[in-house]
């Protein structure tokens, strides 16, 4: 008799473990759902918690949330150093949301930091002491980017293909140098500059017509600088 009730409290004891949980138990949690602009500037919905971080094949690293699109602060310091240096700010914006998408502590595996992207030699050479700082990334990345402009007659493929490679790729070449990288960047910035200034057809060819004659000339402090000759 006594085995009997043992065995009928066993039965009642596993009914329990495996009696359905209440709703309030099992009813997941609604995903959220977050609208992000990826690098080609399409809109994607993804259900995570947060936007994901950018990826632009140099496998960056993040240290704040991605910004899939500029905050005010961000917009205002692009429009000032773009007036300053009379630099179209939808190519600066272009160029930002590929390098960083907005991400103020993006750091490449290269070494480049910053919302514009900047190496350690660039960012000494235009005299910005702290990349991660917005002001100064943009007004060096600006800066740099006014210089290859001059450089390469306006042209924006060859701008944008020496911002990636180097000046010194582009002019080795004469034209845009044939690194899937540098090509698919190009490609990339240009879809969202969406220009009409430029036959951006020619951007998947590696050569391009044969920019300017380029000097090298070394000032005084040993600084060595590229030109195209106007002004010598």
């Amino acid at each position: 008799m006594r085995s009997q009730r043992l065995f009928a409290r066993a039965v009642l004891m596993m009914g329990a473990m495996f009696a359905p949980l209440p709703a309030t138990l099992i009813q997941a949690r609604p995903a959220q759902i977050a609208s992000v602009v990826d690098q080609q500037g399409h809109r994607v919905f993804v259900n995570a918690a947060e936007p994901p971080l950018p990826s632009t094949g140099k496998n960056r690293k993040s240290h704040s949330r991605y910004v899939a699109s500029p905050t005010p602060e961000i917009s205002t310091l692009v429009e000032k150093s773009s007036g300053d240096h009379q630099v179209d700010p939808k190519l600066v914006h272009a160029i930002i949301q590929v390098e960083s998408g907005y991400n103020s502590r993006a750091v490449s595996r290269k070494g480049a930091e910053g919302l514009m992207q900047l190496i350690p030699a660039t960012a000494e050479r235009y005299g910005v002491q702290n990349t991660f700082n917005p002001k100064q990334n943009i007004e060096g990345g600006v800066t740099y980017l006014r210089y290859l402009l001059d450089l390469f007659k306006g042209n924006v493929p060859l701008t944008l293909a020496a911002y990636n490679a180097g000046e010194n790729a582009v002019i080795k070449k004469g034209g845009i140098p044939p690194y899937t990288e540098t090509v698919d960047y190009v490609q990339r910035v240009t879809d969202i500059y969406n220009t009409d200034s430029q036959d951006v057809s020619s951007i998947r060819k590696y050569s391009e017509p044969q920019p300017a004659v380029i000097y090298r000339l070394v000032d005084a402090r040993g600084v060595v600088h590229y030109t195209n000759g106007d002004g010598l």
